[in-house]
């Protein structure tokens, strides 16, 4: 996958401006002044964390002047809440929504977005602060599924979870602190399903205000699966359930 890099801080300014899809921007470590202050704040507003580094390593980034930070664009665009759920429910009367509560591994990522793709999932909501990105180990694990989803950037998952519900969407987490198995709930209406971050699992305040919350029988010793696999299981969950 190729990356379109942007030089320069007033150039990164516009493109975050133009709500270009950024996955990661390089500052100079000891930039100041009015200009790489607004630079900040515009990343912030976006729920970018910047990396800083020293000169040496932007030289390495660059073919030519980068003036003291560097943006790599992804060719993935992402799609508004509202577009997302309107396109969604003019396609189907009960589609399926994932949504990722800063989920942060890479290749979970990936191999959760080509399940999402084969399973219908209507598209994946996912929060802009501390998710991960989509860069080449998440395209290449999910099998170029990812230029096939709809994926749609929050500024907080609680708000998209407001809004879903607010559409008709029941809220599905998947927990282990749930009683009930995911086998034992009617998967057949409009739906999105939370899966939450590999070590921390889902929010307490996301799981408070869920509709339901179900689990997976874990038989064997180990108390937990990949959430890669677990994802995976309860979708085909829902496919059994529909057809």
């Amino acid at each position: 996958m190729k990356y379109h890099d942007i030089y320069g801080i007033r150039a990164i300014i516009e493109a975050l401006g133009a709500n270009q899809s950024i996955d990661k921007v390089f500052i100079q470590q000891g930039l100041d002044g009015p200009l790489i202050k607004e630079l900040k704040s515009a990343l912030k507003r976006n729920g970018i964390t910047p990396h800083y580094v020293p000169q040496e390593k932007l030289y390495r980034l660059s073919k030519g002047n980068h003036q003291g930070a560097i943006a790599k664009i992804s060719p993935v665009s992402f799609i508004g809440i509202e577009a997302l759920v309107e396109e969604s429910l003019s396609k189907s009367s009960n589609p399926v929504f994932l949504i990722l509560d800063q989920l942060s591994d890479v290749r979970n990522f990936g191999a959760i977005i080509r399940t999402a793709e084969c399973t219908g999932v209507s598209g994946i909501i996912i929060q802009k602060q501390g998710s991960a990105p989509i860069n080449a180990d998440t395209v290449k694990t999910s099998a170029g599924a990812v230029f096939n989803m709809p994926i749609c950037k929050v500024d907080h998952v609680k708000d998209a979870i407001y809004f879903l519900q607010g559409s008709g969407i029941k809220i599905i987490a998947a927990s282990e602190k749930a009683t009930d198995l995911v086998y034992n709930l009617d998967l057949k209406e409009p739906i999105a399903l939370i899966m939450g971050s590999e070590g921390k699992g889902i929010n307490p305040s996301v799981l408070k205000i869920s509709d339901h919350l179900v689990k997976l029988p874990i038989i064997g010793k180990i108390d937990s699966l990949n959430v890669s696999v677990a994802c995976g299981a309860i979708l085909y969950e829902v496919v059994r359930q529909r057809i």
